[in-house]
């Protein structure tokens, strides 16, 4: 077995067709741009190869990371959705300093969409729940 160090919207090691599988679990919330991601993946499979991909649900990005410390839920930003320009600066500064990673969160165009427009087709689709949100 062998690693390779890279980013995931460029695989310039690997051939074209080169693998059975792309296993992509939610890694797209550290890329500030996701539809590259979905392009490459889709070079680098072998005709009939699986992407097994996960994200994170838009509406994470659009209540804020944060929203535990929310009185009320309330939609405070856009998709796409990126720490760099929406997080306040003083935290944005704790977070480079400390080396925390960035998140980007992405449309349902460009997460499914983008998938399909790579070339790929959706076959099988997963939701996981989040918590039950009650309003009190």
């Amino acid at each position: 077995m062998k690693t390779v160090e890279g980013i995931c919207a460029t695989f310039p090691p690997f051939a074209d067709q080169s693998f059975d599988l792309v296993f992509h679990p939610v890694s797209n919330v550290f890329c500030p741009q996701v539809r590259p991601v979905w392009n490459e993946a889709f070079r680098v499979l072998r005709p009939g190869g699986l992407l097994l991909a996960g994200s994170a649900n838009p509406i994470y990005y659009m209540i804020g990371t944060h929203a535990d410390e929310q009185e009320t839920l309330q939609i405070k930003y856009s998709i796409p959705y990126s720490d760099l320009e929406s997080m306040d600066p003083e935290d944005l500064e704790v977070c480079i300093e400390e080396a925390t990673p960035l998140e980007f969160g992405h449309s349902l165009t460009d997460l499914l969409g983008g998938q399909t427009d790579a070339g790929f087709a959706i076959t099988g689709f997963l939701r996981r729940y989040l918590p039950r949100l009650t309003h009190q």
